[in-house]
């Protein structure tokens, strides 16, 4: 137990030394390698300590405890009131005076009589989020370390606050610790609540019109999934005098339907599923390490962890079907969104949404085979988004753009960071990087369940190879001629967090057998009472495929550059009289440059268009999910 209270507790102090430390650099790295080493390890020796025991469960006195979380949400709900009537919003106060009335009313009627026997709590699950909040959420926070300031350089019009940074991002942390070890519902929500401030108030960092926007469409949202997370607990109290989530599982559905589909509701809202997910795609206005951390190991994931935990509830409802539903259709439409989009990050965020979406589609299924895959995804997902996001933010202040048609020939000029970024691109969604095995359980569980789901999974992961692969060879083209090279100003402070991240990347991707085994079967065997065993042979044909057409180019270009050199060189054939490599006359004596320019196809797949159509269909399907269930 101590473990668990020490990896809340420690970034919580990390969270005030950062506030109150000089902002010098060289202190302030030292402090982050230990603080990044202490995240790691602790999170390890929890993975050593309980492997095979299963769920433990710890007692805390709580009632001393209650109280102070809620004096601390009086103090975080009249901040909320204050930074809202200082600029004028007024939606978030009605929903955090409601909210906050709920929650007072409630404490006062029954917080004293409330006997709560295991407030905290640890399984192989809860170590898994615990080692990605550790790992990936350390990385991140040793690189915004190095990166602030070389974005105060690049922003000078933006007031440099970086211990306000620091202290959000060191506090996010914490409730994120507190999130995965916590029983106590009451204690879920408290954290949960300051992920939502911590997030809002970082998206907000930058404190212009644009960012001032992003962070209240962040607020209220996140404000309204706490609203329904709250209204949630008092209805399980009130109809089961239980407030433990071990218990809300295994009680029957009358009593945890109503429960779960307001905490499930809570987890849409802050993994960003439609509709629902304008708030992370305004999220980009934030510094990069804010992006890595809200979508890749943090605040998304605690969306679809809460989902995955009160699934059990649902299964078999009509609830859970909507929640499946749900999940496939932010899963299609956000894929097919992102091959309208030329600027990197909103890739990376509709990327980010449609695969929580196939997360929070395998939840509604709840087969051993889904929840395989969902986890595997959420391991996957974490360390290559986060990859890329820190990438992204590289090349937009080496480059000074983040838009993909000025990435070309990155490979010429950024050469070690593209062949980072493609580590970060294949482990999303080639062979042999875990994200395809995922899919391809996914595909056997929604063809074993409900095989509509399948056609959606196809459609929505042909999207994936389309937006990927034309990013990957813009970033891999080359041209004749001399082309500067800009490696150089990356630091080696980025450096070594890409490596931490690359390597992860690698080790997960090949290594997915040993974690399945060791953490993942352990824990369906306890939920489920079997462990699903994915179909090898295919696996490994997919493997060879796969692998042997990407080996295909390099042997063809070794064996006509080295071994046959009978051929003869030409230049490229340019649609016209070329006049060198990358210039040709056209018609009428004009000199035309050769330009690659990928496809986007706006008028079928933009924003304008299919945006719309996903709100509709999810708000509809969240009507029956909450018609269902108060029926």
């Amino acid at each position: 137990m101590n473990a668990l209270i020490f990896l809340i507790v420690f970034p919580l102090v990390i969270a005030g030394l950062a506030f109150v430390l000089p902002a010098g650099n060289a202190l302030r790295k030292t402090v982050g390698v230990i603080v990044n080493v202490v995240l790691c390890a602790v999170p390890i020796y929890l993975l050593i300590t309980y492997l095979d025991t299963g769920p433990v469960y710890f007692y805390v006195e709580s009632h001393v405890v209650n109280t102070l979380m809620l004096v601390i949400e009086m103090l975080i709900a009249a901040f909320i009131i204050y930074i809202s009537l200082r600029s004028k919003r007024y939606l978030p106060i009605v929903l955090v005076v409601v909210q906050s009335l709920i929650m007072v009313t409630f404490e006062v009627t029954s917080g004293g009589t409330m006997e709560i026997e295991h407030s905290l709590f640890v399984d192989q699950f809860s170590i898994i989020m615990a080692l990605i909040v550790g790992i990936i959420g350390g990385a991140i926070c040793l690189y915004g370390i190095g990166y602030i300031p070389e974005y105060h350089q690049h922003h000078k019009e933006i007031k440099e606050r970086r211990r306000y940074f620091s202290f959000l991002i060191y506090l996010f942390l914490s409730a994120m610790f507190g999130i995965v070890f916590s029983n106590n519902l009451m204690w879920l929500y408290f954290f949960w609540e300051i992920t939502t401030i911590c997030s809002a108030l970082l998206i907000g960092y930058r404190n212009d019109r644009q960012s001032v926007d992003s962070m209240f469409r962040a607020l209220n949202m996140n404000l309204l999934g706490g609203l329904a997370f709250s209204i949630g607990l008092v209805c399980l109290y009130s109809s089961s005098h239980t407030m433990e989530l071990d218990k809300l599982i295994k009680l029957d559905q009358s009593f945890a339907l109503l429960p779960a589909v307001c905490m499930a509701f809570a987890g849409l809202v802050k993994s960003a599923q439609f509709p629902f997910s304008s708030w992370l795609t305004g999220a980009m206005v934030a510094p990069t390490p804010v992006s890595a951390l809200l979508h890749s190991s943090t605040m998304v994931k605690a969306g679809v962890y809460i989902i995955l935990r009160v699934a059990p509830a649902l299964e078999n409802t009509v609830a859970a079907k909507m929640l499946m539903l749900i999940g496939g259709v932010s899963f299609l439409i956000t894929a097919l969104m992102a091959i309208s989009q030329s600027n990197a990050k909103k890739v990376l965020a509709y990327s980010t949404i449609s695969n929580l979406g196939l997360i929070v589609a395998c939840a509604g299924i709840n087969t051993a085979a889904a929840v395989w895959s969902a986890l595997l995804l959420i391991i996957f997902h974490a360390v290559a988004k986060s990859l890329l996001f820190l990438c992204v933010g590289i090349v937009e202040y080496k480059l000074d753009s983040r838009d993909i048609e000025d990435m070309d020939y990155l490979i010429m000029r950024l050469p070690k960071l593209t062949a980072v970024m493609m580590i970060g691109m294949a482990g999303m969604f080639l062979a042999p990087f875990g994200m395809i095995i995922s899919k391809f359980v996914t595909l056997k569980a929604f063809v074993d369940t409900n095989p509509g789901m399948a056609i959606i999974l196809a459609y929505g992961s042909a999207a994936t190879v389309f937006f990927w692969v034309k990013w990957m060879g813009k970033i891999m083209s080359i041209r004749h001629g001399e082309t500067e090279v800009v490696e150089h100003r990356v630091s080696r402070w980025e450096w070594f967090t890409l490596d931490i991240l690359a390597v992860c990347t690698v080790l997960v991707c090949l290594a997915f057998p040993l974690i399945s085994s060791i953490v993942i079967n352990p824990y369906l065997a306890e939920r489920f009472g079997n462990i699903p065993v994915p179909d090898i042979f295919n696996v490994m044909v997919t493997f060879f495929i796969m692998v042997g057409l990407l080996v295909l180019l390099p042997l063809g270009l070794f064996y006509f550059g080295f071994v046959n050199k009978n051929y003869k060189r030409v230049g490229t054939y340019l649609g016209g009289a070329n006049i060198d490599n990358v210039t040709f006359e056209g018609a009428m004596a004009s000199v035309q440059k050769i330009e690659m320019k990928n496809y986007y196809l706006e008028k079928y797949f933009g924003e304008d268009r299919l945006f719309n159509v996903g709100v509709l269909v999810s708000l509809t399907l969240l009507c029956v999910m909450f018609g269902v269930a108060l029926i």
